[in-house]
């Protein structure tokens, strides 16, 4: 992705990367359904200010949001560009965000300029380390609420929180992964709720990467988490039937 030059940031965001130089460690802890940007990440700002462009320079007819997992849509370029290319789409994606990022991502403007058919969301994943299954659902509902208050003639398909496997993390240190499966299965089973056939449709692609005995592949998640080419393929074939429809839909 083109980083933006500093000349194209709006004075509020110049401001948001001011606060890290005096001190974010002053900021209040973060909650999953307050909008909240990464102060001590440049490119999360830089990755925005990209969006609020992409906005404004043509139409969107799909548009992706989410964290890592959306954002890495960017490194397989052709599957992108033959499964979602005639719906003119945009990637929304950044590395690392939780509902939260999300939720300030939309507060600044990033649906302000656009109209797409449907919305893809695929969020949360993230915030597993710090936050329960119940604020991680409840942010989710409320990014989906902000969604349809921007953009009332839109259709939200909200994805499950993709399954994950064991892995360490970066200190070394081998994750819960039964817990962290625990609140995933949680969450889904309360977003799958909102549901209502029309405007909102939620799609489980989970069994489709897992195995017979809960596992994934590392041909399909080399890391436990983030998807390969095969993966993604995978999120093609599993989700394009319901797209489609979505985005056949008067």
């Amino acid at each position: 992705m083109r980083f933006s030059p500093l000349s194209r940031y709006s004075s509020r965001i110049i401001l948001l990367l001011a606060a890290t130089l005096i001190g974010a460690s002053s900021l209040p802890a973060s909650d999953a359904s307050i909008g909240e940007p990464k102060y001590a990440t440049p490119r999360f700002f830089r990755y925005h200010a990209d969006f609020l462009d992409r906005a404004t320079s043509g139409p969107v007819g799909v548009l992706f949001l989410g964290d890592s997992i959306t954002a890495g849509w960017a490194r397989q370029t052709e599957i992108w560009e033959e499964a979602w290319g005639a719906y003119q789409p945009a990637n929304f994606g950044i590395g690392g965000d939780q509902t939260q990022h999300i939720i300030w991502r939309i507060e600044q403007g990033e649906l302000d300029k656009v109209a797409p058919k449907v919305v893809v969301l695929m969020i949360g994943t993230n915030n597993i380390h710090n936050f329960e299954a119940d604020d991680i659902s409840a942010a989710n509902r409320k990014i989906v609420a902000m969604i349809h208050e921007k953009l009332p003639e839109t259709k939200v398909l909200l994805l499950a929180v993709f399954p994950r496997g064991p892995r360490s993390n970066g200190r070394g240190v081998v994750e819960d992964y039964e817990l962290h499966m625990q609140k995933i299965n949680a969450i889904n089973a309360d977003i799958a709720q909102l549901d209502d056939g029309d405007s909102i449709r939620f799609l489980d692609l989970g069994p489709k990467f897992t195995s017979a005995d809960g596992t994934i592949a590392k041909a399909i998640m080399p890391d436990q988490l983030h998807l390969s080419a095969a993966g993604y393929q995978i999120w093609v074939e599993g989700m394009k039937p319901l797209l489609e429809e979505m985005m056949n839909e008067e």
